[in-house]
């Protein structure tokens, strides 16, 4: 039917059938028959066929707005659709906790900046309730932490565009020992139970015959990391969380024998998003930069030198 409808702006705008083929390169029969089409589908009369030329009637020339105002829909879903349209529309970005923090500012004003016809929509949560929300249409991509070597549960799209290293950090005054016993024996501040990081660590001190002491279960990093720089217990962060919050002069990074953890960083989505693609590759980009930048998959040091000369004396023998 859109070609007919088509027919009939054309038989409006150029006043008959034969300039209507003109415009179509078609033939005035052609033109004739869409005509006659469309009024079949539609069940009735468009045309006036009582003067010569044939001229629209009231009712044909409704249909005309109506048809104009259709094709000008159909275009703009085109373009919608289209990866080569100008990026543009409503993208809806989930952020996991691990991940919400505010270096990511740099990519999301990139997009914007880049592509002010792109409004964001941003939610942060958990990666389990991002993946719900993804598959349920609430979200277009999200930007979560995978265990290193796994993706996202299907149908969901998986790319991986960078890589992060885990530390366990104290603040700058403890005086815990980079050994399981000693982190055995000093409370923890932690994300709640179902967080992948957690229950690596967990794993990790189980083989060595201990567990954490869970002084705190807190999502939001910035305030794990505030409790840790008070000397509240001993954490496990982001490499690039914690280079990115200039913290190394407050917390000092611990690593026991053999601990040696990193997670994956993830775009997911369930599918393509036509003309918001452009977009959602630059966000990759702008993620993927700010991982190559901290070099994260180098260990995270801190001399001890640089620890005030109180800490050290009250440092206890052991």
């Amino acid at each position: 039917m859109l070609d007919d409808l088509r027919a009939l702006i054309e038989f409006a705008q150029a006043g008959s059938i034969a300039g209507a083929s003109d415009r179509l390169y078609r033939t005035p029969s052609a033109i004739t028959r869409q005509l006659q089409r469309l009024e079949a589908a539609l069940g009735a009369e468009l045309l006036d066929r009582s003067v010569k030329p044939p001229r629209l009637n009231s009712l044909g020339s409704r249909v005309l707005e109506q048809a104009r105002d259709l094709l000008r829909r159909t275009e703009a879903l085109k373009c919608l659709a289209s990866r080569d349209a100008e990026p543009h529309g409503l993208l809806r970005i989930g952020l996991a906790h691990p991940l919400a923090e505010g270096t990511l500012i740099e990519p999301i004003q990139a997009v914007t900046g880049k592509y002010p016809q792109v409004r964001l929509l941003l939610l942060s949560d958990r990666t389990n309730e991002l993946f719900n929300r993804l598959l349920a249409g609430e979200l277009d991509v999200a930007a979560v932490p995978l265990p290193e070597g796994r993706t996202a549960p299907p149908p969901l799209l998986t790319n991986i565009i960078a890589t992060d290293r885990v530390e366990i950090v104290q603040g700058a005054a403890g005086n815990v020992r980079g050994d399981w016993k000693s982190l055995g024996r000093v409370p923890w501040v932690l994300n709640p139970p179902g967080c992948f990081l957690r229950a690596n660590l967990v794993e990790q001190m189980g083989r060595a015959g201990f567990s954490p002491m869970i002084a705190a279960e807190i999502h939001n990093m910035h305030l794990q990391l505030a409790f840790v720089q008070s000397g509240y217990g001993v954490g496990l962060l982001p490499a690039h969380f914690i280079a990115g919050n200039i913290s190394l002069d407050t917390v000092e990074v611990l690593r026991p024998p053999s601990f040696d953890l990193h997670m994956s960083v993830a775009i997911v989505r369930v599918g393509q998003l036509g003309a918001l693609e452009r977009a959602v590759e630059l966000l990759e980009h702008g993620i993927r930069h700010l991982f190559e930048a901290a070099d994260t998959r180098k260990p995270v040091t801190r001399s001890r030198k640089s620890a005030p000369a109180s800490r050290r004396k009250a440092r206890p023998r052991r």
